[in-house]
């Protein structure tokens, strides 16, 4: 890629989606890759040759800083997430702290940091939503209501942003073949080829960001060609 070659930042790199979202956009995107695993994001970077970004998302000021230095960006991807089962009578404060941490306020304030430079470039944001927000799942309470949360600022954010030409998208991937399925799902119950592939939600993405320049893409619903029944 060259110095004007359109920047895009995707967080949640080392998960199984990031990964194929970055893997993706770096065939036409200058990538930067943020995560937390310094070890992954070192194998993306030969991989891909994105640039990463080893932050905790939740580190406001680190964060800031790293975006201040942007020359410019003209997509963001937010695919960093948390997930466990947790029922509203299981649940602690400190779970509900931790998923809207990470799955909310991380990628509101990562974007407020991040609009001068999309606005400027007319750019495209993309919230990675779930498939838990129209057909939630028992024993999901905590990361079911930071889901509806994330799309509810997608859809003020799309309105507030419109004068800026800033174009919003919510893509809700179906249970998707990632570790972070993998950890919700006891072992002997796992059927990968039940579930959607990584590179597929890569695609969605990348079809979001391809949009003509006269549209937007709002809501992307990503489901498996046979229907999962509730886990």
């Amino acid at each position: 890629m060259s110095e004007h070659s359109p920047i895009a930042l995707v967080t949640g790199a080392t998960g199984g989606m990031g990964r194929e979202i970055v893997r993706e956009l770096s065939r036409s995107h200058r990538v930067i890759a943020c995560g937390r695993d310094a070890e992954r994001l070192a194998g993306i970077a030969a991989e891909t040759g994105a640039e990463v970004w080893p932050l905790d998302l939740t580190d406001h000021a680190a964060v800031a800083e790293r975006v201040a230095a942007l020359p410019r960006l003209d997509v963001l991807v937010h695919a960093a997430a948390i997930a466990q089962s947790l029922r509203v009578d299981t649940a602690a404060p400190a779970d509900w702290e931790a998923h809207f941490a990470i799955n909310v306020t991380a990628p509101a304030e990562l974007t407020r940091l991040a609009l001068p430079r999309i606005r400027e470039a007319h750019g495209t944001i993309v919230f990675l939503g779930s498939g838990a927000s129209t057909r939630p799942a028992p024993g999901s309470a905590v990361y079911t209501a930071s889901k509806h949360a994330l799309r509810g600022l997608a859809d003020v954010l799309r309105i507030d942003e419109e004068p800026h030409r800033v174009r919003v998208t919510t893509l809700a991937p179906g249970q998707t073949d990632t570790p972070m399925l993998r950890g919700l799902i006891p072992g002997e119950a796992y059927d990968p080829e039940r579930y959607i592939r990584p590179e597929s939600v890569a695609a969605a993405v990348r079809y979001v960001v391809d949009a003509p320049a006269d549209v937007q893409i709002t809501d992307l619903a990503i489901r498996p060609r046979r229907e999962v029944a509730r886990l």
